[in-house]
Order: C-alpha cells, then structure tokens, then sequence
C-alpha cells in the first residue's frame, strides 16, 4: 500500500464503503445487459458479420439463446450484480470465489482482450501491406486467441477469476478499467472507421488513436482516477504504514 501511494495511485479501504445486504431491483436488472453483450459476443466472427453486413438469422437465434441463459441465470442469482444480495461486500475477505462468477468473468475477459487485439492486429497488416484483412483475422485467429483466454480463466490465472476473492480490491480495478478502456476506443474506431477515408495514412491514424485511448485510460485505472476504480485495501493496514506516508495519502485524498 505505502508503495502505492508513493507512486500517486490513489486508494481507499474497505471500511470506507457502505455495506448493503440487498441488491436494490433497479441495481440487478442494471447488470443484466451487460452479460447479454458479454456473451453475445462469444462467437466473434458471428459478430464481425453483423458489424460488417447486418444482422441474419445465425446472429438472432443466438441472441435469443443468450436472452433466455442469461435472463435465467440473472433470475437465479447466477450472474455478477443480479444477486439478490451482494456475495462481495468489502472485496477484501478470503472468500471462494463461486463458479457463476469465474465463468463470467472469464467469458468479458475474453471479450475485452479478443477484440481490442485483434483490431489492433487488422490496423498493423493494413498498414503493413496496404490491404484490409481483418475478416481473416477474426476467423482463423479469434478463437485460438479467445481460447487461451479461456484456458486461463478455467487455470484460475485471470482478476476477479481466481479461486478466492481476496484480491478484488485490486482485481476489479484491473478488469473495469480494461472494460472502461475498450468500451470507450472500440466506438471511436467505429466512427473513425466509418467517417474516414480508407487509405495508409488513415490507417495509421486510427492505429494511434484507438490504442492511445486503451493506454490513457489504462494509466486513469491504474492512478485510481476512474469512478469508483481506486484500489481497496484493509483498513487495519493503515497502522502499519509510517506516519509519513499516512501523511501522504491523507495530502492526496485532500487534493481530490
């Protein structure tokens, strides 16, 4: 923690935030859409033809599948923010961590690495070889990419995927702010893609754009600066760290 704080990353402790031992309707019907854009993106090259051509009847019968799994799911308590009562309440306790969970998160970690990688891997080869690839490159190399993903989610070797949630202070610091990088250059690159001519230096413009978004606000997550996203830490830590740095922290927060 004192090493956190000597590098300007903000950070909280877990006696500072409200506990709450139900989750408000509002607050799990809020989570629900976004396990149905998690897994409606499982099958990427699915999802690159619809972005490419438009939806068909391979693109509705799977959203109908992920409607109906996920819609059981959230009503069963079995989807991360639709339980009827929060599982994590500090983020700092040994708990194990529930397979609904670690399935999940999985599941958008696949989504969020797949994606950003392997649009950043079109942009290189159309600038490498001045022609565009990247439906070839999202059906021959998304699903051996994904999988791995997924072979580290199943090793427990992913945040917010491991067999304890001791971590999640820092975990979901980690998982939100890929999320929030991702959320925020995937529709850029949309636009980008679609207000812009198609040519070499476009291309590279996009390239700089889209990844200069994912590192801007990588660094937002990892300064703490995202909404709360700082890290979270024991509060009985806070009496091991020398007054000078309790001096510190207590500057930064001020400053904020």
């Amino acid at each position: 923690m004192a090493k956190a704080a000597a590098r300007g990353v903000r950070i909280s402790y877990d006696t500072e935030r409200k506990i709450r031992t139900r989750n408000k309707l509002y607050y799990r019907v809020n989570h629900w859409p976004i396990w149905i854009t998690v897994f409606f993106l499982v099958p990427g090259p699915l999802t690159f033809d619809l972005i490419e051509r438009g939806s068909d009847w391979r693109m509705l019968l799977w959203l109908v599948c992920v409607l109906v799994g996920t819609g059981i799911a959230g009503l069963r308590g079995a989807l991360p923010g639709c339980e009827a009562s929060p599982y994590i309440i500090r983020f700092t306790e040994d708990k194990p961590n529930p397979l609904y969970r670690r399935v999940c998160y999985t599941f958008a970690w696949g989504a969020v690495i797949s994606y950003a990688v392997l649009n950043i891997a079109g942009l290189v080869v159309a600038i490498a070889t001045r022609q565009w690839m990247l439906k070839q490159i999202y059906q021959y190399a998304y699903f051996p990419l994904v999988g791995i993903v997924w072979l580290l989610g199943l090793l427990g070797r992913l945040p917010r995927v491991l067999p304890s949630t001791k971590g999640e202070g820092h975990e979901r610091r980690y998982f939100y702010g890929s999320v929030w990088a991702v959320s925020v250059a995937q529709p850029v690159l949309g636009l980008m893609w679609i207000s812009m001519p198609k040519n070499q230096q476009t291309n590279i413009i996009k390239l700089a754009v889209f990844v200069g978004i994912l590192a801007f606000m990588g660094m937002l997550a990892y300064f703490g600066r995202l909404p709360g996203r700082r890290p979270l830490f024991p509060a009985k830590w806070l009496f091991r760290i020398k007054p000078e740095i309790r001096l510190q922290l207590a500057a930064s927060d001020a400053q904020y």
